[in-house]
Order: structure tokens, then sequence, then C-alpha cells
């Protein structure tokens, strides 16, 4: 059989499932249809024509290189096709981005043929995924005194490819949608559990939301056609969670409009909303995709006369509608004076001026952000080689500098790493900036979607500007089912080969290592001024500032070494008192949500840098902390250590990278080596006082802030989905911060998980400690629940089993992880034991492993939406409760939440993970902020 009757077999398959050709990126298929079309008389030569015209992947797929090809044999009269001119090969051209048709392009333009170097030159002038070999060519015919090529730069330099496009709207009539009440998860736009299926952009659409939603929404586009519908999180903030470009491409999807249509499924300019804005993980995917992002504040407090919110009988505020937004209802858009009116434009409904900042209306213009970044790096080049300034047609970088103010961390950290910005400038918080990016992450689930990125901005190999990149394989490493064994190895190929250390050797030579990527990012991040971008809202370091990603920013930062944002403005969290010797430092993680909310009534973390004064915990412990701020909507954290602090989880660091190279995970470029050379470098500035710890400035301005008092924390600490409170809107968020005295020893726990990335070694060892005293006391441990642990790295595995640790947890387990014999499905039902899973992020993604059907989970990770570690039954609804390990434990042994002294006893002697708070300034150091 052929790869095209494999193809037609394909396509009969998914006519069952409701769905089109799966678009074409394999090259050796695109030549059969090449030769089906030469063939005049070929049966397949009609739909050979359609699949090459409008279902053949852009970039650098092979099977854009033979589209490519075979058009510029048709350009230059080699081929004669009756359906594709001259001029239609060049429009094809124009739609492939970049890499083989941009080498097409220029082979033609500086060419001999005058007629066709023209044609191919006015292409060239639209088309901005250049690279290195793209521009060089330019260069050296510009320097050769090629007349097309100085053409051709001239209108880059005026950034014609920008200007030519047609402006946004004025008014843009929206059509409203409802998609849920309270804080709508990434996870209903994407699911966990159909991650396997995101690089198949049409099916996976399938799965958003519900398929009675998907209904509505074409209803209502029937009904309004001259109309977009906007996707509305009422009464809370749309897009928490995880960092999903697959959920921005499905609500793309089913409400946006086709990119080009010669790509298909490819959508861009959704428009969203919330009650509460977009969560900022969301709206960079906004930005990608040229979308709009809208704050409604349709939803106020109600005050009373002396200007007090009004509280009801739980101490939450009453609200109030300013205005309806109900599903059907019709509004006005102004682009132009940035507001929203009623549909006749009557009534001002709200400012929304901050979804029409000057370069957010760029990306709107232009279809999405990465044009404008490749736009503007490609005018800089060719201004440059012609020695000319750049015309002024891009919104002018916004820097913000207030002359006597100091910066706080994050501030220092954008200003070192800054590019292109006024030289000598100062910035602060609301600064537009380019930034260097050093280290980047990219996970399993959307690092297909990553790869495709890269393939349509046409990019081969990653920025030697970055330090390190990692690719991993945690996400699906519970199950090596048959989805798993399809995309994981053609994933770690393509990454292995663009420059990245995998967690899977391509060619086998070294184990597979599962850990969980934010661990291992955790660990590459060797200095306290980088910034790193990882595809996961988790990507949250201890080391450095860390910002969360769509598989598209992240694609951005390996081929470019840069990202764009504005700074964000910090909250600095400070520490006092003293933790009680029964406390683990999981309470205070949850206490930190808790007692901010009493001091400030409002989440004054949404959206900022949470600048923790952490000083003394290494970087695994304090992880633990930075982890959790993506739950507390933070844009990101910054850890301030003291130096010693940094310089000891700086030489952890050094071992772990070394133990990657030990194991034979080091590329040709010498990458982890020399991460630990940095590592070197920044220890010796420590110890010499050259560049301390970062510490902010003593007159740094703060947005708040939040001391945590840790004499208020007697007891542990439970983050509680509320499931069943009658406010829908406060239901799965993760500011219900009880404490565990407030189930009373009677709240069931049908399954316990310790794992995720909120873990680490300390976590593990207690698991043990606690297993180790109970049979002392008891004799034999007996679990009235299942308990899944997971390591999140193999190193602590490795270490555990040095130390004694593993022994005790081998007795006791059931189940043991076996990685010559991984797991081929997922489990669906437990038994009342421990099992030690593979490493990696198991029940916490939820894309293979669940709990079962309407268990109370409780659990260490940090995800308790509806539906993500364990789904509804028809009887009860699931609910994941989260808390820290020992609490957990005990849990899964009694069946049920602890009492007070239930829970004192069992951690007697136990080394929980303690904090203290420098309480004065050593002698030595030179960068503790106090």
């Amino acid at each position: 059989m052929s790869l095209y009757t494999n193809y037609l077999d394909e396509i009969e398959t998914r006519k069952i499932q409701g769905l089109h050709p799966k678009p074409i990126d394999d090259g050796a298929l695109v030549a059969e249809l090449i030769a089906q079309i030469k063939d005049t008389g070929n049966e397949h030569r009609e739909d050979s024509l359609k699949f090459f015209i409008y279902n053949t992947l852009p970039g650098t797929t092979s099977a854009a290189g033979e589209k490519a090809k075979f058009l510029k044999e048709i350009i230059l009269g080699e081929s004669e096709i009756a359906e594709i001119s001259i001029a239609y090969a060049f429009e094809l051209l124009s739609h492939m981005k970049g890499g083989p048709s941009v080498e097409v392009l220029l082979d033609l333009a500086l060419g001999d043929d005058a007629d066709i170097a023209f044609q191919a030159a006015d292409v060239l002038k639209t088309q901005v995924f250049l690279y290195e070999a793209d521009t060089d060519r330019l260069e050296e015919a510009f320097k050769a005194g090629s007349a097309v090529a100085r053409d051709i730069l001239e209108s880059y330099a005026k950034a014609e490819f920008f200007t030519k496009l047609p402006d946004v709207e004025e008014e843009i009539k929206v059509v409203t949608y409802i998609a849920g009440e309270g804080d709508i998860s990434t996870d209903l736009l994407s699911p966990g559990g159909q991650a396997h299926s995101r690089s198949d952009r049409e099916l996976h659409g399938q799965c958003m939301m519900t398929p009675e939603d998907q209904v509505a929404i074409r209803e209502l586009q029937k009904q309004h056609p001259d109309k977009r519908v906007m996707l509305i999180a009422e009464k809370g903030t749309m897009g928490v969670g995880s960092s999903r470009m697959s959920g921005i491409n499905n609500v793309a999807l089913w409400t946006g409009k086709q990119a080009n249509e010669y790509v298909p499924f490819v959508n861009i300019a959704p428009v969203v909303a919330g009650t509460n804005g977009i969560s900022p993980i969301f709206l960079t995917t906004v930005g990608v995709t040229g979308g709009i992002g809208i704050d409604l504040k349709n939803w106020v407090k109600k005050l009373d006369d002396d200007g007090n919110p009004i509280l009801n009988n739980d101490g939450n505020p009453v609200l109030e509608q300013k205005y309806s937004v109900a599903t059907g209802t019709v509004l006005t858009i102004n682009s132009k004076d940035k507001k929203l009116y009623s549909e006749d434009g009557g009534e001002e409904l709200a400012n929304v001026a901050a979804a029409f900042t000057p370069q957010k209306v760029e990306f709107m213009k232009a279809g999405g952000s990465y044009a404008i970044v490749f736009g503007k790096k490609l005018q800089s080049f060719a201004a440059e080689t012609l020695g000319v300034e750049p015309a002024q047609v891009f919104a002018a970088a916004k820097e913000i500098s207030h002359e006597g103010q100091g910066l706080t961390a994050v501030e220092k950290i954008f200003n070192k790493n800054a590019r292109g910005t006024t030289p000598g400038a100062v910035l602060h918080a609301g600064s537009d900036v380019r930034v260097k990016v050093n280290i980047v992450g990219s996970q399993d689930t959307t690092g297909l979607m990553t790869s495709q990125e890269l393939e349509a901005m046409a990019a081969t190999v990653i920025s030697p500007s970055v330090d390190g990149a990692y690719q991993s394989g945690c996400h699906t490493a519970s199950v090596w089912d048959k989805k798993a064994q399809a995309n994981i190895p053609r994933l770690m190929k393509f990454m292995n080969k663009f420059g990245l250390i995998t967690a899977r050797d391509p060619e086998g030579e070294y184990h597979a290592m599962t850990d969980v990527i934010h661990k291992v990012l955790n660990d590459i991040t060797v200095d306290d001024w980088d910034i790193t971008i990882g595809g996961d809202s988790h990507t949250r370091m201890s080391k450095g500032v860390a910002f969360g990603a769509d598989s598209g920013t992240v694609a951005l930062a390996l081929a470019t070494g840069e990202a764009t944002m504005p700074i964000p403005e910090s909250v600095k969290v400070t520490f006092k008192g003293k933790m009680a010797d029964h406390m683990d430092f999981r309470d205070v993680v949850h206490a930190t949500q808790a007692q901010m909310l009493k001091q400030h009534g409002d989440n004054v973390f949404q959206g900022r840098i949470i600048e923790v004064h952490i000083g003394t915990l290494l970087a695994d412990q304090a992880f633990t902390f930075t982890d959790w701020t993506a739950e507390m909507k933070a844009k990101a954290s910054i850890c301030i250590s003291n130096d010693d602090t940094l310089i000891g989880s700086l030489e952890l660091a050094k071992s772990r990278i070394q133990i990657m190279i030990d194991k034979g995970m080091e590329n040709e470029a010498k990458t982890l080596q020399g991460l630990i050379d940095k590592a070197d470098k920044r220890i010796a500035e420590i110890k010499s006082g050259e560049n301390p710890a970062l510490t902010p400035d003593d007159n740094a301005k703060y947005f708040a802030e939040v001391v945590v008092d840790l004499d208020e924390i007697v007891e542990p600490m439970i983050a509680d989905p509320d499931v069943n409170n009658a406010d829908v809107s406060k239901r799965y968020t993760h500011d219900t911060i009880r404490p565990v005295s407030y189930y009373g020893g009677e709240r069931q726990v049908d399954l316990g998980f310790v794992g995720s990335c909120m873990v680490h070694k300390g976590d593990v060892k207690i698991v043990a400690q606690m297993l180790k005293n109970l049979e002392e006391t008891k004799g034999k441990v007996e679990f009235n629940a299942p308990l899944v642990v997971a390591a999140p790295t193999y190193n602590i595995i490795d270490e555990l089993k040095e130390e004694g640790d593993w022994d005790i947890l081998q007795k006791y387990s059931g189940f043991e992880f076996d990685d010559l014999f991984p797991k081929d499905a997922a489990r669906t039902e437990y038994e009342n034991i421990l099992y030690l899973e593979r490493p990696g992020c198991n029940l916490c993604m939820g894309n293979q492993e669940k709990a079962e059907k309407g268990d109370t989970v409780l659990a260490t990770s940090t995800r308790l939406f509806q539906g993500r570690v364990v789904e509804d039954s028809e009887e009860k609804k699931g609910e994941s409760l989260l808390a820290s390990t020992p609490v957990v434990v005990l849990s899964a042994i009694l069946g049920r939440t602890p009492t007070m002294d239930e829970y004192k006893d069992a951690v007697k002697g136990i080394d929980l993970t303690k904090f203290a708070p420098p309480l004065q300034v050593p002698a030595d150091s030179k960068s503790v902020h106090f």
C-alpha cells in the first residue's frame, strides 16, 4: 500500500469521528501527491491537488519542503500545472511562513530572471520568519550590488510587512457565551485527560467544554453571523491553572477566524473575558493568537454607607451586578476609544483600555505576537544593513522610570536582562521589555505543539543565547500506553535534534528520565539573576524569576532566546514569629494565602510577582512556596535568599547536573557542563562580595506587603475545593483554606496522594519516618485508604535507597514501579495499599492516572480543579483536598482526616520541613534584606 492509500484509509476513519482529513506534515506523502498531480490521467489527481494546496502544513515540515520545491518548478516553467499559475504558485509560497518557502523565494528573487525576481521580491516583502541563513543571503547580495536585495531591505526597514496590513476594526460586535460561573480553568478548555490529541487541532477541539456547549456556540454564530462569540467566566477569572496553548487554540477554533485558507484548523482572534479578567498566563496565549482579553468588572462589591464592603454570613463580600453579560447579550467593543458599550453603543459599560494597549493592538493587526517579534527583529537587521534608522511604525517600548525610587527584585532582573531599551534607563514596573531568556523548559503534553510552533515559525536550531533548555517526559510518565509510545519518542527526537537536553534519548543510549520538569528546571537554573520560560504554569523557580508559558511562547523563547512582557508589579511577603514543632512548611504556604486574604480582602497576588523573603530555605524546600504561587494566581515569584543559602542551593544544583552528565544526557554543545561552569562563576561572585545574592533596594515600591505570622499557624491547613458551596463561583478556587480541626476527624478520605512538583526529598522521607513510627507504636501499619506515592525525581529515589528509607516504603508497598516493564494501561481501581509509582506527575496531571470517580482525595499536589485529579460520579462529586505530606499519609492510614491529637502523636520526632526567617543580618553577609 502507498502512503496515499494509507492516508485515504485514515480519512475514512476520521469521517466516522466527524473529522476532516488530518493536515499533512510528511514530505514523502506530499511527493506522492505531486506525482499524482503531474499525471493528468490519475484518478486521484483532483483530490491530490486539493490536499497539496489546502492541507499541507507550512514552515519547516518535510511536507513544506516538498511543496516549496514543486512550486519553484512551476514558477521556473519546469512543471506546468493548469490549476496552478505562476502567480498562484507565488501566492501559495506567501502563506508557507518560512523555512523552505523563504529559501525558494530568495533563490528566485536573487536569480537571473528579472520578472520572476520582481514577483519573488514582492512576496518576500510580506514575510517575517527569516533566520540568519536567510538574512545572511540578503546581506551578501546587497553588498554585491543587488538592486533586488536593496529593494527588499528597504521594505523591511520601513516594516511594510506590518504597515500594509489592515488596521483592527474600530467597532467589534460580540455576542456573549457564559462558559461557567467562577474561575474557568484551562482544563475546561483543554482537558488534561485529552493531552495526547493536542497536536491534532481538530480532534482536540472536540473536547472543549461539553458537546452541549459546542452546539450552543454554533447556534449563537448562526443567529449572529456578523458578530464574534465572547467566551466568559462569570463571577470569576478566565483561564486559571495550567498554561494551555491548546486551550486558546480550542477557543479560537470554535469562536475565532481562520488564519488563512491554506492552513487548516489554525484559527486566530478569539475574544475571551472574565468578571475578574484573564489569568496572566492565559492572557499571554491570547496575545499569541492576536485575540482580545477583556476584564469585565460586571460584578462589584456592595458597599455600606461608610464605603465598606457588606459581607454575607460566610464572611464573603456581597456582589451586585453592574451590567448583564448573560449568554446571548450583544455588546460593542470600540477599539479606538477602548470602551465596552451596549449593543447600540449608547451605554458605556466598562473601560477596556488594558486589552487595547498599543502592543496588544499590534498583535491583533498582525494576527498574533510571533509576527511582531520576528518583524521587529527583521526591521532592525534591515536598517542596520542599510545604515539607516528604522521607521518608527511599531509602538514605542513603554519605559517607566521613577526618579529616586529603588528597584524590586524583578525590576532588577529585568533591567539586567533587557534588550533594546534606552541606554542608561532604569525601568520600573509597567515598562514593556524585551528580555534575554536563560533557561527554557518544554513539557511532554505540550511539547508536540511546541515542535509544531517551531516548524511553523521555520526554526531549526535553538538560539545560541539560551544557556540551557530541557524537554521533559514527566506528564506521560505514569502509563506507557499506545498514545505515549506514538508521541513521546517522536517529540524527543525532534527536541534533541533542535538542541535541548531531553529526558529520553532518541537513540536509547541512556535510561529514560521521567523527572518532574519543574524540579529539573529548578536544578539547571544556576543564577539568581536568570529568567526562565517554561511550558507549564508551575514554572516558578526558587532561583531567578520564572514564567509559565504556553507552548508557543516556549517555542519563541527557544528560537529567539527572548521574551517580551511588561515588568510586573510586586507584592512583598515577609515572615515573623516561629513555626510550631508539629507544623510543616506546606502549612506556611497555605497560611500565606489565607493571611493575605485576611489582611487585604482581595487577592493582591493576582497577576503580580510574589517577592518572598524566605532567606534560609534551600532551593528544594523553597520551591514548595514558589510552586504554590501559580495557585495564588501570581504572575511569578522570586525568593530572596541569604548568601550562604544560595551557595548551598547552587552546590546542590551542580551535583544534580553532574548526575545528568554521568547518565549520558550531555549534548554536543556541552550545555550541562556550561551550566556547572556558570554556577561556579556565580558562587565565586557571592563569596568574593563582587555580586552578592539578589536583593531588592530598601526604597523599592511594592503594590502591597504581606506579613505572615508563623505564630498563628497552630494546626495543619487544608485547601478545600468546597464543592458544595451554594455560591458556584466559590467552588474549586484555592482561596478556601481551612484548619484540619474544621473536619472534626470525620471527613472520609478515599485516597491519599504524595507526589507532584510540590514535594521534595524531605516529603518522601516523612512518609518513611511516619511508617516507622506507626509500626513501632501499633505493630503493623494498615491502610484504610490507598496511598499513592510518586517521588518527583529518580535522584530522590536513589538517595532514599542509600539512606535506608526506601526499604520501609518497599515493605508496605503493594505495587512498585518497574522501568523495564512500565504500566501500559491506567489504573481504574485502587486497593488499600501503598503504591510506589514512577517519578513524574502522576495523579496531579490527570491525563493518565486518576482516582476513582466520586472519591475524596487528599493530596500534596496543587490541583483541585473539577475533574482534574478525580471526576464526579453519578452519586457524588469528586473532590481533591490539598494538604501537607504528614496529613495526607495519616489520612490514608485512618481513612479519614485526623484529629489534632492524632496528628501530633503521628509526627512526634519526625523531621518536618522547617522554616525560620532570619532574625538578624549575619556578620559576613552583604545581601540579606530585612
